[in-house]
């Protein structure tokens, strides 16, 4: 006998019913794993829950889900516990509040053509409601958004209803809420859906391709939502719809957000930190100009540097404003106390917000490194929590080590990689994807406006006239982050496929120009390494740039006073040119050499010129007019919109022959346009007044016929400058003198065996030379300074020899002629490409023939008979200069 069970219809139903529960918990229970491994936010995910689960089963089953938590990630555990009690902790009128805007959707969902969408409006349209439904105070209230701390009133108008679309809602049974964004562009003008009486907030991530399911709010769903796979694509992403979360009468204490160059929402480790604690965030600025600016003649922030960061700061503002956040600005106080006047701020800030932590981002340069020690030490005392974030750099300076490397070769960016391989530290990690809100205070502290703290601040003439000195600046950048990943994409796509072989090209736009948002945090250098590495093209040259970053910054951190003394001691002797006229014309591009002063008004009047071209303007400076590095330094600190201390002292001390690394080459101020402007392009750009010329003497326009001067409409010391300097030859001479002179004068610092430099090595890497780890602490023994041979230039070696030889008997002459561009002289390229070729070959038989002369004498074998009817090569006698000591310190008492 056979007996069959039968079900009511209500068994049945309540079946189903536990299946699609056990179903919803099992997809929550997915998204909670996407959470623990940093794919999802937390608030993400909490509204997620809602979504899914409906607001009556995340009640009375979200905390036993996240229980497991509690013992795997205490932090995560107490973040979702805190967003579970603010949005259930609620009072009658928040209650009666919400019910009365749901049931008013409910109302208006049986008016619209699909029957499974809900058309959410804040217009004060009344019409189409039944009599039943007329708005009270409080839904006008939600309609409208007028009392919304820290953002502007609403924009849901007639007229912008008209241009944005339409966010559709659907609300099943009371249990699911989700939102279906509209345009993107139409977020920028429009406030998203707001609760009133919330702080924190979240966002319900959809995406257009998804099934109508997720748009329903029905539980049975299999996958969750896709994000964008680009990071690019994730930023553009992150304007979606905000929904604010109820927030606690016993809200947590707020964290003070503070930013100093670090001005972007993307890859914002500090950012990130500060909504993991799960409380309000207030983000500010704090301008000392004393602690900025740096010790003695530092100049770390000049007049173009300033304009730069109060434009970043605008338009980072408005950023911050359009995820319901707000940047308040603060100029510290002239009365500096004995630990900094930044300090004070914090203190009056946290008196003032009751805050318990304070996040930033860290800085390397000494100064300010002392400055947030100080202020770290000075909170912590008072139990506020001051935490510091590393992502200014690829590597963290303090952190780079030269242990199992040794220090021979010091100076260069392949020394300095081989170090961070042999010591890896923490690893580079994924970027931080922007936050789509920041959860605000119930109180905001009172700040001052931007244009109180003078970082833009025009001089006036003596008839009350305003000099706008930046407006060429304003015209030529986009200041803000957007601008700075547009920029990005745009060489992505185009400039780095050219980068490797024409990145020295002036006359045409091979290079990212990306330095200025790496200077200020627009960009982070992750964000840019990836991007890079995910590119099609990947120049080698290109990301070697990150890594002369951190180099710089490495050599401030073990040299401080690297921006103002030379270290290599015998150069400080130098006698420079004391020509104030020859400083006065290299600085406002009038020298008389077109290459030169084209570079030198294209920096003027855009603050920037190209990497190459910088190199052109240092080499005229030094080499031939033989001015102090020191001059140039202050002059590009002050002009420069990416002035950065630690790069700019770095290559300058490099060109001024005293830094740890010497250029191998000098650029010649007309020979060097054959590879930056063949034809005459840039020189046409920035020197109109030589547009007439021709390609093949613009660069040399003291050579052009009276006739063609004439035509050209040229007159030298009146529509363009006579040079300033004659014969480039003379003055090259005679630099080389003074420096065989100095290192003679200065023999103790002059390694006998290599010819190299000497340099004072600073404690810290005494201490790693002697096998001592500058991470414990340990302490060289005072009174001994050691030396260090570095890299020093061969053509300085051989004229030690002959201290009155002039330059062009010099056999190592550093002069770089320039070359024909490929385009132009493809004969050239070949015969420079075959004699590459030939050259490497007899490198390699040679060392063939080495490796088996070494093993025949090993093994006692008659050395190899020599070659007969065939043509050898005459050996040259080695080159004594060539030899690198052994040792790689000497000891001097």
């Amino acid at each position: 006998m056979i007996v069959m069970s039968y079900r009511s219809p209500w068994e049945n139903r309540g079946t189903e019913r536990g299946e699609r529960v056990a179903g919803d918990q099992a997809v929550v229970r997915q998204m909670l794993r996407e959470v623990l491994v940093g794919r999802e936010d937390p608030e993400c995910f909490f509204a997620m829950c809602l979504s899914v689960l409906g607001n009556q089963e995340t009640r009375s089953e979200f905390l036993s889900i996240i229980k497991p938590l509690s013992t795997a990630n205490i932090r995560l555990h107490s973040v979702l516990r805190s967003l579970y009690q603010d949005y259930f902790t609620k009072t009658e009128d928040d209650e009666l509040e919400i019910a009365l805007a749901l049931s008013l959707l409910e109302m208006k969902e049986n008016q619209m053509s699909a029957p499974n969408q809900l058309v959410l409006q804040a217009g004060n349209d009344q019409s189409s409601l039944p009599l039943s439904s007329k708005p009270t105070s409080q839904e006008k209230s939600f309609s409208k958004q007028e009392d919304v701390p820290g953002r502007e009133k609403s924009e849901f108008t007639e007229q912008s209803r008209s241009k944005t679309k339409e966010t559709f809602l659907d609300i099943e049974n009371d249990k699911s809420l989700s939102f279906k964004s509209g345009d993107n562009q139409s977020l920028g003008s429009s406030q998203p859906p707001y609760i009133p009486g919330s702080s924190a907030s979240f966002t319900i991530p959809t995406t257009a391709s998804k099934s109508d399911q997720m748009i329903r709010g029905d539980g049975n769903v299999s996958e969750k939502p896709k994000r964008p796979k680009s990071r690019r694509q994730r930023r553009k992403a992150a304007a979606q719809q905000v929904v604010g979360l109820i927030r606690s009468p016993s809200a947590p204490p707020p964290v003070l957000l503070w930013f100093r160059r670090d001005l972007r929402l993307c890859d914002n480790p500090a950012l990130i930190g500060s909504l993991e604690v799960g409380a309000p965030v207030i983000p500010i600025f704090i301008w000392s100009p004393e602690e900025e600016e740096g010790p003695g003649v530092t100049v770390a922030m000049g007049g173009a540097c300033k304009y730069w960061l109060h434009q970043a700061l605008s338009c980072f503002r408005a950023s911050l404003e359009q995820i319901g956040s707000h940047l308040v600005f603060f100029k510290a106080s002239n009365d500096v106390t004995e630990v900094g006047s930044s300090l004070n701020t914090l203190k009056t800030l946290v008196k003032e917000t009751g805050a318990q932590s304070v996040m930033a981002n860290a800085l390397y340069e000494p100064w300010l490194k002392e400055r947030d020690d100080a202020v770290s030490s000075a909170l912590q005392k008072e139990g506020v929590e001051f935490k510091m974030f590393h992502s200014y750099c690829l590597r963290d300076p303090f952190s780079v080590s030269t242990e199992g490397v040794g220090l021979r070769g010091i100076g260069s960016v392949s020394h300095f990689m081989s170090c961070c391989r042999q010591n890896p530290g923490a690893a580079v990690g994924v970027p931080l994807d922007p936050p789509v809100s920041l959860p605000s205070p119930a109180h905001w502290p009172q700040g001052v406006p931007l244009d109180a703290l003078g970082l833009a601040r025009m001089p006036r003439r003596k008839d009350g006239t305003i000099v706008d000195w930046a407006a060429n600046i304003r015209k030529s950048w986009d200041f803000s982050e957007d601008g700075a990943h547009a920029r990005l994409e745009a060489f992505l796509h185009d400039g780095v496929y050219r980068y490797e072989k024409e990145s020295g090209r002036a006359d045409a736009p091979n290079t990212s120009s990306l330095s200025p948002y790496l200077h200020f945090g627009q960009l982070s250098p992750r964000w840019l390494l990836w991007d890079a590495k995910g590119a099609r093209c990947r120049p080698p040259k290109f990301q070697r740039k990150l890594a002369w970053r951190d180099l710089a910054y490495w050599q401030l951190t073990l040299f401080p006073d690297l921006p103002w003394e030379s270290l290599r001691p015998p150069y400080k002797a130098l006698r420079w040119n004391t020509d104030r006229s020859h400083l006065k014309a290299w600085q406002k591009g009038n020298t008389g050499y077109p290459l030169v002063d084209a570079a030198m008004r294209q920096l003027w009047l855009t603050g920037w010129m190209n990497n190459y071209m910088r190199h052109v303007v240092a080499s005229f400076l030094i080499a031939y007019l033989h001015l102090p590095w020191q001059e140039g330094y202050r002059w590009f600190q002050d002009t420069l919109v990416d002035a950065d201390v630690a790069i700019d002292a770095m290559m300058w001390q490099n060109g001024g022959m005293c830094g740890l690394d010497h250029w191998n080459f000098v650029m010649h101020p007309v020979d060097a346009a054959m590879t930056c402007d063949p034809y005459g392009s840039y020189v046409r750009k920035w020197c109109p007044e030589l547009s007439d010329l021709p390609d093949e003497l613009i660069h040399k326009p003291w050579k052009c016929p009276a006739s063609m001067l004439r035509r050209a409409g040229v007159v030298f010391g009146q529509t363009y400058p006579e040079r300033i300097v004659i014969d480039l030859e003379e003055r090259r001479t005679k630099s080389l003198q003074d420096v065989a002179l100095v290192r003679k004068q200065f023999q103790q610092y002059v390694d006998k065996r290599s010819g190299c430099d000497l340099v004072p090595l600073p404690k810290r890497l005494v201490s790693e030379a002697l096998g001592l780890s500058h991470r414990d602490g340990a302490v060289v023994t005072e009174g001994k300074q050691f030396l260090l041979p570095v890299i020093t230039r061969m053509e300085f070696k051989h004229q030690l020899e002959d201290p009155d030889a002039d330059a062009a008997s010099n056999p190592y002459n550093a002069v770089l002629k320039g070359y024909v561009s490929r385009k132009r002289d493809e004969t050239i390229a070949f015969l420079n490409e075959r004699d590459f070729t030939a050259s490497v070959m007899y490198e390699g038989a040679q060392r063939r023939e080495r490796l088996e002369r070494d093993h025949r004498r090993l093994e006692g074998l008659p050395p190899p008979p020599s070659a007969r009817g065939k043509a050898r090569r005459t050996p040259t006698a080695k080159d004594r200069f060539s030899v690198v000591p052994g040792g790689a310190i000497v000891s001097k008492n």
